[in-house]
């Protein structure tokens, strides 16, 4: 049955595109408006123009959005908070110790309402709306538990389905997979999610195991071939349900103090994609709609390049662009009995 999905479609490997759409609800807790509000205001820049360049290419993009995003004003946003909310041991983890922060509406607050933008993302083809979890909800942190867990996704269900969305796939928050809870994502509808490549670089952690040696492995890992291509096949993905379409290259923003470097970060994730192209495996980029917050024009001159790489590769291989729910539905049409 494996051998059949690869039969049944145009070999060529699958370019999958996920951004984790947060705003401040991602960051608050490490960077302070002063220090990062430019990159946060400049997101509603940065996601008209990444819109428009998915169109142009005719790329199929998950957009990742944290719950509390869905909400134009803060009444609404108070009545649907979820009945159980984590109690992590490092209480500044807690976006609801902060909700006295939060201003009326989108247009006083533009940090934490993201209504309009879901509505742009909505209106444009090939685009999957998916989750970041409610309250941007971190399963690996202590404190937090399988109960509120639950009950932040039922909030993530309950608000997009009120604006006529359903979700069916999810983005850990800051990649914290936690697999006693794909039993309970698959309960609310969650058929796949974003897995960690695999690499001891990328290995899940909280915040209190994070250290600067990973952080400067992960840093060089996106300029030197360190951890691989990072590249799978589908009989992998198709193993187990939800399904895990594992990252493939986080896309680092544009930096002027690195600038030195941009041929080997752009060359990184060229020579994947075009290995996933003829080895018929998937290549899966990420990244947040902030990290282009500002450097705007430098920043969607390289997205430019990928997706022009993106449209060689399927002109020459018949590689195909798939959202996240794209492809759990393919794999969910020819392998039924891992699914039920």
């Amino acid at each position: 049955m494996q051998q059949r999905i690869v039969g049944e479609k145009k070999e060529g490997g699958r370019f999958v595109i996920s951004l984790d759409f947060e705003i401040n609800w991602g960051v608050r807790d490490q960077q302070t408006l002063d220090q990062y509000g430019p990159n946060l205001l400049g997101v509603r820049q940065a996601i008209p123009a990444m819109l428009e360049l998915f169109q142009e290419f005719d790329l199929r993009v998950t957009w990742a959005t944290v719950g509390l995003l869905f909400f134009s004003n803060k009444e609404e946003m108070l009545t649907h908070l979820p009945y159980v909310q984590p109690q992590y041991s490092n209480s500044t983890l807690s976006p609801y110790l902060a909700l006295n922060n939060v201003g009326d509406d989108e247009a006083v607050d533009p940090y934490h309402f993201g209504y309009s933008l879901i509505a742009q993302i909505r209106d444009t083809p090939g685009q999957e709306i998916a989750t970041h979890t409610f309250c941007h909800y971190y399963c690996l942190e202590r404190g937090q538990t399988a109960e509120s867990f639950r009950a932040d996704l039922e909030a993530a269900v309950q608000i997009a389905n009120e604006q006529n969305i359903t979700l069916r796939s999810l983005v850990f928050p800051r990649n914290q997979y936690n697999a006693q809870y794909l039993a309970i994502c698959a309960d609310l509808g969650i058929t796949s999610y974003r897995g960690n490549e695999n690499s001891w670089i990328y290995k899940e952690r909280n915040e209190e195991q994070q250290s600067l040696y990973k952080r400067g492995a992960r840093l060089l890992d996106a300029y030197f071939n360190l951890s691989g291509f990072n590249c799978y096949t589908l009989q992998e993905i198709a193993q187990q349900f939800p399904y895990n379409i594992p990252a493939s290259r986080f896309l680092r923003p544009w930096s002027g103090r690195l600038q030195s470097l941009e041929r080997l970060r752009l060359r990184r994730i060229l020579s994947a994609m075009e290995y996933a192209a003829r080895t018929n495996k998937v290549f899966h980029l990420w990244w947040h709609p902030h990290n282009f917050g500002v450097n705007i024009p430098q920043n969607m001159a390289v997205l430019r390049r990928i997706a022009e790489h993106y449209k060689y590769l399927k002109a020459t291989y018949g590689m195909e662009s798939q959202s996240m729910g794209d492809l759990a539905a393919e794999l969910h049409h020819h392998v039924p009995a891992i699914a039920s």
